[in-house]
């Protein structure tokens, strides 16, 4: 039983004991290798050793008062700009087949799990993302509300300023 504990103990320790080797290949290139080439002068390397960071252990979160949950989720997560972009300013949007792209401005930058999910006529519309161009399909001609929400998970973070939008689609034959 000892034996078999020392002989595992020292098939573990074999790659820790590996060597590096330097040799020149026919080419006249510098190689490495963990064995030593066949008829060819090598050079055991020595590697120095590894560097290491001491870990630091979280400080303790500190509890405060408990407040007003929409308070606590501005304070700690509002983004100063937050608004839709790339849409004509008192004017109405020509979109033949409804489908336009708009920005979002976000400062500072968007949070790690934090999406952006566009609200058209007060309802969400396509799946939240994380990136600031939103795509929006086939909507009907006519005026429309149009927003963004910063979400995390289905917790509401924050919404922009609601922007209302007239769509101008071609008309075709019917009434």
């Amino acid at each position: 039983m000892r034996q078999c504990l020392a002989f595992l103990l020292l098939v573990l320790a074999l790659p820790a004991a590996a060597q590096i080797y330097k040799y020149t290949d026919a080419n006249g290139n510098t190689a490495y290798s963990n064995q030593p080439p066949n008829g060819t002068r090598a050079e055991t390397v020595e590697l120095p050793p590894l560097n290491s960071v001491p870990t630091v252990a979280p400080a303790p979160a500190t509890t405060s008062p408990p407040q007003n949950q929409s308070q606590t989720q501005q304070n700690t997560a509002a983004y100063a700009v937050l608004e839709l972009t790339d849409l004509p300013d008192g004017e109405a949007l020509r979109a033949n087949n409804g489908s336009f792209t708009v920005g979002v401005a976000v400062q500072p930058r968007l949070q790690s799990g934090h999406l952006l999910q566009l609200v058209i006529d007060g309802k969400p519309y396509g799946q939240p993302t994380n990136i600031p161009r939103l795509q929006v399909m086939e909507l009907d001609r006519g005026e429309h509300s149009l927003a963004v929400q910063v979400l995390q998970g289905a917790q509401l973070i924050q919404q922009s300023q609601t922007i209302t939008l007239t769509v101008q689609r071609v008309h075709v034959g019917k009434p």
